[in-house]
This record gives structure tokens, sequence and C-alpha cells, in this order.
């Protein structure tokens, strides 16, 4: 197959019926990785884009895309919308195989990471994720989201607004919502990934949003797992980009040459 270089954007439609939009960073490979973006970011976040792009330039093809609510797709935003992310992946993954693409890795970061590792979970059909600073316990960073009392305050209004620097309100969170973030136990999904399935997990130990010790509790129950901590990276690895673009590609690498020589 010759190679295809640049980026086309290509619109998915999700099982509501909203447009999924996406960028392909196309190498011209059958295979390829799909990348998922965090909480409030987008296809465009710094991190998506420069993974891409590495890949690319590694000869493998790549797929980023907004989820439903998000940048350009449709649908409206949801704080904690982790299953309806989990459905946006298999109808992307879904729209790439009937295209005659092999999905085989799913990257994820921050919430996207929570997403992919759910996916897993669900559904046995992909056979690399990869974890960029998930977080293991989905009650942690509440209070520093919402505020203290927040169950209360959210119980009396049955919303909580979080408003943006200017004072206007940025989006709702509701009950539902919260409840259904609090109901989502990552321990009990992550035993339910196949032995098959291999998880790397990379995490900074500058991290303030999520801290470092959820990656190592990833590390304890996730049956096939590698872990790959980066000393002085951040949330957004503002100044590891290029040492985390590193360590993701040469992973996903060696895995795809293993694939081929276990097939031969």
């Amino acid at each position: 197959m010759a190679a295809v270089t640049g980026e086309k954007k290509v619109i998915i439609p999700n099982k509501n019926g909203n447009k999924l939009v996406g960028i392909l960073n196309d190498s011209g490979t059958t295979e390829i990785v799909v990348l998922c973006h965090g909480s409030q970011a987008s296809k465009e976040n710094r991190i998506m884009v420069n993974l891409a792009a590495a890949l690319q330039n590694a000869g493998i093809s790549a797929f980023r895309f907004d989820f439903s609510g998000n940048g350009e797709s449709e649908g409206s935003f949801d704080f904690a919308n982790y299953l309806g992310e989990v459905e946006d992946i298999h109808s992307v993954a879904q729209h790439l195989r009937e295209a005659n693409r092999t999905v085989s890795t799913i990257i994820g970061h921050s919430k996207g990471a929570n997403a992919v590792l759910l996916y897993a979970s669900k559904y046995h059909d992909i056979k690399t994720v990869v974890n960029l600073s998930g977080r293991y316990d989905l009650k942690g960073g509440l209070e520093e989201c919402l505020g203290k009392d927040f169950m209360e305050r959210i119980s009396k209004d049955g919303f909580i607004e979080l408003k943006t620097n200017s004072g206007s309100v940025d989006y709702r969170v509701t009950e539902e919502s919260l409840k259904g973030r609090l109901n989502l136990n990552m321990h009990e999904q992550c035993q339910q990934i196949g032995k098959d399935c291999g998880v790397f997990t990379v995490h900074g130990t500058a991290d303030l949003v999520i801290p470092v010790g959820d990656a190592f509790e990833f590390a304890k129950i996730v049956p096939n797992h590698k872990l790959h901590i980066i000393e002085g990276a951040d949330h957004e690895y503002t100044d590891n980009q290029a040492e985390l673009a590193s360590v993701v590609v040469n992973f996903i690498k060696e895995t795809m040459q293993l694939d081929k020589s276990a097939a031969n």
C-alpha cells in the first residue's frame, strides 16, 4: 500500500446519531491507533497532536477524534460521560474496521485513559491499551473540581454550576452525572480486562491533577501490565512531550513486532 501523507478530516456517526469529528494521520498502514483526549479537551490537545504526528513519522497510522459534546463533535458536554465515551470509541473502531483498518491500539489521556480502560473491560477486541495519567479512584479529584460539600450542594439544588474566570457558566454537573462517576469502580472494571490485552500505563511524578500513585494501583490489578513513570512530568506533560511520544511509540512498535513474530 502506498504511503499517504498529511491529515484528513473524517466524520463518524455514533450510536446516538451525533457526528464525531476526527483527524486521520495516515501512513498507509492497515493497522491504526486511536487517540482519546481528556476532560474538556479535544483532538487538538497538544498530547493528541504530538502523539499522532510521532506515530505517523514512525510509519503507524493514527486517528484522533473529539468525543461527543467536545471540540467539533455534536452532542452536549457531560462531566462524567465515561460510558458514553466508551460507546464513542466503539463507533469509531467499528467505522475504521469497516474501512478495512485493524484497530490494534487505543490511547487515552486523563479521562480519556479511563474511557479506553473501560472500553477494554467491555469490548475484548483490542490488543493494546495505553493509559496516560488515568485516574484509579474516580471519587478522587472531585472536591478540587466542585468545591467543598459538593454532595450536599448537589443534593439540595440537583446540580452545580462551574464558572469560567470571567464568571459565565462553563457547564453544569448534574446529580445524575456525578452519581454516574461515583458508581464506576475502576478496580472492578480493570479486572475484567483480558490477559491477552496488554495495558501500558504512563504517568508523571509531578502530576498535581491525578497523583502518580494511581498508576501503581493500576499496575497491581491489571493482568497484563507495563508501567513507565516519567520523572518531573506534570499532568499535561508540558516539558516532557518528546519523552512521552518516544516511550509510547516504542512500546507500540515493539507490540506490533511481537504480534508479527507470533503470526509467522
